[in-house]
Protein backbone atom coordinates (compact mmCIF):
# COMPACT_ATOMS: atom_id res chain seq x y z
CA UNK A 1 0.00 0.00 0.00
CA UNK A 2 1.10 3.85 -0.36
CA UNK A 3 0.82 5.88 2.93
CA UNK A 4 1.51 9.81 2.50
CA UNK A 5 2.52 11.29 5.88
CA UNK A 6 1.99 15.28 6.51
CA UNK A 7 2.84 16.69 10.27
CA UNK A 8 2.29 20.13 11.31
CA UNK A 9 5.16 21.21 13.20
CA UNK A 10 4.14 20.84 16.64
CA UNK A 11 2.95 17.21 15.95
CA UNK A 12 6.26 16.40 14.26
CA UNK A 13 7.53 14.55 17.17
CA UNK A 14 3.90 12.75 17.79
CA UNK A 15 4.53 11.51 14.22
CA UNK A 16 8.09 10.26 14.76
CA UNK A 17 7.04 8.42 18.11
CA UNK A 18 3.81 7.17 16.28
CA UNK A 19 5.96 6.14 13.19
CA UNK A 20 8.48 4.42 15.43
CA UNK A 21 6.04 2.57 17.68
CA UNK A 22 4.49 1.12 14.07
CA UNK A 23 7.57 0.55 12.05
CA UNK A 24 7.02 -2.71 11.71
CA UNK A 25 4.06 -1.99 9.92
CA UNK A 26 5.21 0.67 7.83
CA UNK A 27 7.86 -0.97 6.54
CA UNK A 28 5.42 -3.46 4.10
CA UNK A 29 4.40 -0.41 2.49
CA UNK A 30 6.17 2.48 0.46
CA UNK A 31 6.13 5.74 2.40
CA UNK A 32 5.77 9.34 0.84
CA UNK A 33 6.20 12.53 3.48
CA UNK A 34 6.38 16.16 3.17
CA UNK A 35 10.13 16.99 3.35
CA UNK A 36 11.01 17.62 7.06
CA UNK A 37 8.45 15.19 8.12
CA UNK A 38 9.94 12.49 6.29
CA UNK A 39 13.47 13.34 7.38
CA UNK A 40 12.44 12.99 10.52
CA UNK A 41 10.78 10.16 10.82
CA UNK A 42 13.34 7.91 8.49
CA UNK A 43 15.90 9.44 10.62
CA UNK A 44 14.61 8.17 13.98
CA UNK A 45 13.08 4.81 12.21
CA UNK A 46 15.61 3.93 9.59
CA UNK A 47 12.42 4.03 7.02
CA UNK A 48 12.76 4.44 3.35
CA UNK A 49 10.55 7.67 2.58
CA UNK A 50 10.24 9.41 -0.43
CA UNK A 51 10.80 12.58 0.74
CA UNK A 52 7.98 15.04 -1.47
CA UNK A 53 8.37 19.29 -1.21
CA UNK A 54 7.86 20.90 1.99
CA UNK A 55 4.52 21.12 2.86
CA UNK A 56 4.11 24.91 1.94
CA UNK A 57 6.20 24.53 -0.87
CA UNK A 58 3.68 22.49 -2.69
CA UNK A 59 4.50 18.84 -0.54
CA UNK A 60 0.65 18.58 0.53
CA UNK A 61 0.08 19.40 -3.23
CA UNK A 62 1.85 16.70 -4.40
CA UNK A 63 -0.08 14.22 -1.94
CA UNK A 64 -3.48 15.52 -2.75
CA UNK A 65 -2.54 15.01 -6.84
CA UNK A 66 -1.68 11.21 -5.94
CA UNK A 67 -4.39 11.11 -3.91
CA UNK A 68 -6.56 12.52 -6.75
CA UNK A 69 -4.74 9.26 -8.81
CA UNK A 70 -5.60 6.75 -6.62
CA UNK A 71 -1.97 6.47 -6.21
CA UNK A 72 -2.06 7.01 -2.27
CA UNK A 73 -4.11 4.71 0.08
CA UNK A 74 -3.69 5.90 3.65
CA UNK A 75 -3.17 9.42 4.82
CA UNK A 76 -1.77 10.13 8.24
CA UNK A 77 -2.28 13.90 8.53
CA UNK A 78 -0.99 15.13 12.47
CA UNK A 79 -2.68 18.22 12.09
CA UNK A 80 -2.12 21.08 15.17
CA UNK A 81 -5.48 22.99 15.74
CA UNK A 82 -4.19 24.76 18.71
CA UNK A 83 -2.67 27.02 16.44
CA UNK A 84 -3.82 30.20 14.52
CA UNK A 85 -3.73 29.09 10.34
CA UNK A 86 -4.04 31.76 7.66
CA UNK A 87 -6.51 31.27 5.36
CA UNK A 88 -4.50 29.45 3.01
CA UNK A 89 -3.82 26.73 5.41
CA UNK A 90 -7.20 26.09 6.25
CA UNK A 91 -8.40 25.87 2.64
CA UNK A 92 -5.66 23.43 2.02
CA UNK A 93 -6.26 21.31 4.73
CA UNK A 94 -10.19 20.99 3.85
CA UNK A 95 -9.03 20.36 0.15
CA UNK A 96 -6.91 17.83 1.58
CA UNK A 97 -9.29 15.79 3.63
CA UNK A 98 -12.00 16.42 0.92
CA UNK A 99 -9.91 14.81 -1.81
CA UNK A 100 -9.73 11.98 0.62
CA UNK A 101 -13.39 11.82 0.81
CA UNK A 102 -14.01 11.84 -2.68
CA UNK A 103 -11.99 9.32 -3.64
CA UNK A 104 -12.55 6.91 -0.62
CA UNK A 105 -8.75 7.33 0.88
CA UNK A 106 -8.83 6.66 4.54
CA UNK A 107 -7.18 9.79 6.28
CA UNK A 108 -6.08 9.98 10.07
CA UNK A 109 -5.61 13.25 11.31
CA UNK A 110 -4.80 12.75 14.19
CA UNK A 111 -3.15 9.46 16.87
CA UNK A 112 -5.85 7.49 17.63
CA UNK A 113 -7.60 7.50 14.21
CA UNK A 114 -4.22 6.56 12.99
CA UNK A 115 -3.74 3.93 15.42
CA UNK A 116 -7.42 2.55 14.02
CA UNK A 117 -5.61 2.34 10.16
CA UNK A 118 -2.28 1.49 10.90
CA UNK A 119 -4.17 -1.52 13.18
CA UNK A 120 -6.70 -2.70 10.30
CA UNK A 121 -4.13 -2.19 7.57
CA UNK A 122 -1.93 -4.84 9.48
CA UNK A 123 -5.11 -7.21 9.34
CA UNK A 124 -5.79 -6.97 6.25
CA UNK A 125 -9.07 -4.87 6.88
CA UNK A 126 -7.89 -2.40 3.85
CA UNK A 127 -7.37 -4.70 1.18
CA UNK A 128 -10.27 -3.64 -0.35
CA UNK A 129 -8.23 -0.77 -2.00
CA UNK A 130 -6.89 -2.57 -4.36
CA UNK A 131 -10.12 -4.24 -5.75
CA UNK A 132 -11.82 -0.73 -5.29
CA UNK A 133 -8.48 1.23 -6.73
CA UNK A 134 -6.33 -1.14 -8.52
CA UNK A 135 -3.26 0.02 -9.46
CA UNK A 136 -2.62 0.78 -13.06
CA UNK A 137 0.53 -0.93 -14.82
CA UNK A 138 3.15 1.66 -16.56
CA UNK A 139 2.47 1.33 -19.99
CA UNK A 140 5.25 -0.87 -22.02
CA UNK A 141 6.29 -1.86 -25.61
Amino acid sequence: MEIAIIAHDAKKELMVQFCIAYCGVLAKHHICATKATGKMVSDATGLEIEQLLPGRQGGIDQIMSRIAYNEIDILLYFRDNNTTADFNELLTDSDLVRECDIHNTPVATNIATAETIICALERGDLDWRDIVNPKTKPFTT
